[in-house]
């Protein structure tokens, strides 16, 4: 039995979190592999809204094991908000008991928030575009070999582990930014909510999925953020810390590459980015608004406002190719809903030449998108449950997208609810 993951296709905020949800009842365990609390996975169904950081998006099935990997940058004050708040409204996961936290997966001190903070101030209009929520500075902490684990809060010595780099960090606040803000409440706040996390499992994740593999159970792989914010292979320096790609499911799981099954890629039907970086095909005007407005295109996290844009094909097909996909979704089909005419991206316009891939240097260099100009539909989908309720401009939509990419687009989405999930194939 093969681990199969599903992750963003581009800038993030694609549906991650709905689509786990759709699919959770059909595996064994939902493995979280990167991110940390500055995912915002939103997952609606029976009239009730949920929005969540760092749990895996599967934890509403009560035969569905939840897993925090490895790979995992945990805020522990963060998390004990989002155990509060499902608690109250029902869910209590220490009683449900289908929640495991793995021992590797890196602490986010309340320190490398000031660190984040300072670094982004510093940078002034250069700036990333950062959440704020640490996560750099604690995948930072955690190449440079002086990261705390969750592991560790179970150690007899973890407050003078804890002091120690939190030491270290004010000293870096003290000599690159001159100040030091007070973190005494949220210092307090930490160590409450890490007496609260010492009683869910903490386990050695890297052997339980694998045993979970070698039992013949169904494994998927949850990422965070999108394949174009992978700290590789995405537009850096505007990208997130982690490894956003399969590969990531990985070392964020400890798992064999040749234990990778299918893997499962999430796009919209247009356009979106958060945070600073290059974004071609960007609607910078009143028709960028109109698609920001209709689609609700605001951080879940964050609440800032996305920039929106029309669908880019050599983005998705650099995104393809990166994590192997075999099986697509698309997203947000509903909101292109009324539009005259919509467009893609098919090439782009590149040091003066038309080219169909993503090249190395987008942030410094324009790179102009070629648009194709495609009918739309007028009908609300929002309400279909039928694959001939599909409008025949839809249909055409999806066929030309097929035919570009060449992937099979299996699911689509028509709202926000788990119930607005057609399966085409």
């Amino acid at each position: 039995m093969a681990v199969d993951v599903l992750l963003g296709l581009q800038w993030g905020d694609e549906g991650k979190g709905k689509i786990v949800d759709v699919l959770s009842a059909g595996y064994d365990l939902i493995a979280r592999f990167q991110g940390g609390p500055n995912a915002g996975h939103t997952l609606e169904f029976e009239g009730k809204k949920f929005v969540l950081n760092t749990i895996p998006s599967g934890i509403f099935f009560d035969n569905t094991m939840n897993l925090i990997g490895n790979g995992v940058v945990i805020d522990p004050i963060t998390l004990k908000k989002e155990l509060d708040k499902l608690k109250d409204v029902g869910h209590d996961l220490l009683a449900k008991k289908n929640l495991m936290i793995a021992k590797k997966a890196h602490l986010i001190l309340p320190t490398h928030q000031l660190l984040d903070a300072a670094s982004e101030k510093k940078m002034g209009d250069g700036k990333i575009g950062s959440t704020l929520k640490g996560i750099g500075p604690t995948y930072m902490d955690k190449t440079g070999r002086n990261g705390l684990r969750i592991g560790d809060i179970t150690l007899p010595d973890f407050k003078e582990r804890y002091q120690k780099l939190v030491d270290k960090h004010t000293s870096m606040l003290q000599a690159m930014y001159g100040e030091v803000a007070d973190f005494s409440e949220r210092e307090t706040a930490f160590f409450e909510a890490v007496e609260l996390i010492k009683q869910f499992p903490l386990v050695d994740s890297e052997h339980l999925v694998n045993n979970y593999i070698k039992d013949g159970k169904k494994v998927l792989a949850e990422g965070a953020q999108g394949a174009m914010l992978d700290i590789d292979f995405g537009s850096y320096p505007f990208v997130t810390s982690s490894n956003t790609t399969a590969a990531g499911a990985c070392t964020g799981l400890g798992i064999a590459p040749r234990q990778i099954g299918d893997v499962i890629g999430i796009f919209k039907a247009y356009c979106t980015r958060v945070g600073g970086g290059p974004f071609p095909t960007e609607l910078d005007n009143d028709l960028g608004e109109e698609l920001r407005r209709i689609g609700h295109e605001f951080g879940a996290t964050t609440g800032r406002p996305r920039r929106t844009g029309w669908i880019d094909l050599p983005a998705l097909k650099y995104a393809i190719m990166l994590n192997g996909v075999t099986q697509m979704v698309m997203t947000k089909a509903d909101v292109l809903s009324g539009f005259d005419k919509i467009y893609a991206c098919t090439h782009y316009n590149y040091l003066g030449e038309q080219i169909d891939y993503m090249p190395y240097d987008i942030c410094s260099v324009d790179a102009v998108p070629v648009l194709k100009e495609i009918d739309g539909w007028k009908e609300d989908i929002t309400g279909i449950t039928e694959l001939d309720q599909i409008p025949e401009k839809l249909q055409s939509y999806i066929e030309f997208l097929e035919a570009e990419l060449q992937v099979p687009i299996k699911w689509l989405s028509v709202g926000p609810d788990r119930k607005q999930t057609l399966v085409l194939h």
